[in-house]
């Protein structure tokens, strides 16, 4: 789907037709693809990479105009997965002309909330800050459902749980990921901007967009140390309460394996007949509180063999 835009009164306002200075290419269909490379001379690769969203970011440089690989976020769901992924986007930039190209459903709404978009730079640059700024909502949303998911954990100890805290520590893999690739895109375009001369309102920005993906990228990197600790103190958790409950059931089965043989003789018909000369419900309490006393040594026994042990260096 194609969206074109003009620039007035420094905001982005829809217009119809495809001679525009800012055009967002929507999950392109075959039509629109081929517009793209006759129209706008997009080749083959740059636009297989433009759609594709495990590619990296990076920047190219070309007599007319610029094309840019950026990595952004995808929009967040809650689902059971509880997991954020990114994608790619491809930005071809000229001076007239800013063309957006995505494989999935995006728009440009809200840009132009922070500065007065004058120019098609003006648009790339807070689009660029607004991916930015959106890898930044995530974080905290991340954090809070870290947040809700250490309170479950706490309460019951399930593998879900566990397997929704490495799904967000993988996306702050690939957000790190990300951030990096575009830290270095930034990096080039700053470099470029400085040779070409641009106004020093726009070098300007593409410096705050440096400081705030480096932000962004350390903030990411805080979380994901710290989700990886977590993650192993969990996963110790849990392997000391099952050790703990093999313990508890060792204990039982060892009680109660002396006792089943002491009530299997006392079921046979030996015992009545070396019992003949007793009554028998006194022998048979004889025989349960035996049982008793038999069980409780072994109880007290076990456990002070356990602790004995726990208390040696």
């Amino acid at each position: 789907m194609i969206h074109s835009y003009r620039l007035a009164h420094g905001r982005l306002q829809a217009v119809p037709g495809w001679d525009a200075e800012v055009m967002l290419f929507s999950n392109p269909d075959p039509a629109e693809r081929d517009l793209l490379r006759s129209a706008f001379k997009l080749d083959e690769h740059a636009l297989a990479s433009a759609l594709d969203p495990d590619e990296v970011s990076r920047i190219e440089f070309h007599p007319d105009y610029l094309f840019l690989i950026w990595k952004r976020p995808k929009n967040y769901s809650a689902g059971p997965s509880q997991s954020f992924e990114v994608s790619s986007c491809g930005l071809l930039f000229a001076a007239d002309r800013l063309l957006v190209i995505a494989a999935d459903d995006t728009s440009l709404d809200g840009l132009g909330s922070r500065h007065n978009l004058h120019a098609p730079l003006d648009v790339l640059l807070d689009l660029l800050l607004h991916n930015i700024h959106h890898y930044l909502g995530h974080l905290k949303v991340i954090k809070l459902v870290a947040r809700e998911l250490q309170h479950k954990f706490n309460q019951t100890l399930e593998n879900r749980h566990l397997l929704q805290m490495f799904n967000l520590s993988e996306s702050l893999i690939h957000y790190l990921n990300a951030l990096h690739s575009n830290g270095t895109l930034l990096a080039r375009l700053r470099n470029h901007a400085h040779m070409e001369h641009f106004q020093g309102s726009a070098i300007a920005l593409i410096d705050d967009l440096i400081i705030e993906n480096n932000q962004c990228y350390k903030q990411a990197e805080i979380y994901s140390t710290v989700f990886a600790g977590l993650m192993d103190a969990r996963g110790n958790l849990m392997n000391n309460s099952s050790n703990q409950l093999l313990r508890k059931l060792t204990l039982i089965n060892v009680v109660f394996l002396p006792l089943n043989l002491i009530a299997s003789i006392g079921g046979m018909s030996e015992f009545s007949m070396m019992t003949a000369g007793t009554p028998w419900w006194l022998a048979y309490s004889l025989l349960l509180l035996a049982m008793l006393l038999a069980a409780v040594a072994m109880t007290v026994g076990l456990r002070r063999l356990g602790s004995r042990r726990v208390q040696e260096p």
